[in-house]
């Protein structure tokens, strides 16, 4: 049983499986649809449910927030490799305009995000990259922008 856990935390399928009964993605109605085999993808969906939904009738700002959160850290983390700590620092959101039925985000770790990270970090120093990703509506259009700001550092 515990090696079918460990397992679980060591591979996409498994990681996507253990976010998806994750408690607060659960309570929010956030799913990982989709998480790359080698950790450079992930497309991330919430449905408008009674449980989500703000005093008007849309998403709440916090479902939105949260259903981005942890993304990239979880995406670099497991590209990069256990020489790297990676971290959020900070980050915003800018509500565009009110999210109605399924929002979605799509992240996507590139060879020149990693190429940068890696030139930053090679003298151990650390590195503050800001990512954003979109929230969009079943129509593709735009609901939340949100910035990320990640603390990456090559360990010593």
């Amino acid at each position: 049983m515990i090696k079918r856990i460990q397992h679980w935390f060591n591979s996409p399928s498994g990681l996507r499986r253990i976010l998806n009964l994750y408690g607060p993605y659960l309570g929010a109605g956030v799913r990982v649809r989709y998480l790359a085999r080698d950790y450079r993808e992930a497309q991330i969906e919430m449905k408008l449910r009674w449980y989500n939904r703000n005093y008007v009738g849309t998403h709440f700002g916090g479902s939105l927030f949260s259903m981005v959160d942890p993304f990239y850290m979880l995406l670099l983390m497991n590209t990069l490799g256990r020489q790297y700590i990676v971290w959020d620092a900070s980050a915003a959101i800018d509500f565009v305009k009110p999210g109605r039925g399924t929002v979605k985000a799509h992240f996507v770790v590139t060879d020149a995000m990693l190429e940068d990270i890696r030139q930053h970090t090679a003298n151990g120093d650390k590195y503050l990259p800001t990512y954003t990703v979109n929230v969009l509506d079943d129509n593709n259009e735009l609901i939340a922008k949100v910035s990320k700001t990640l603390y990456i550092r090559r360990k010593a």
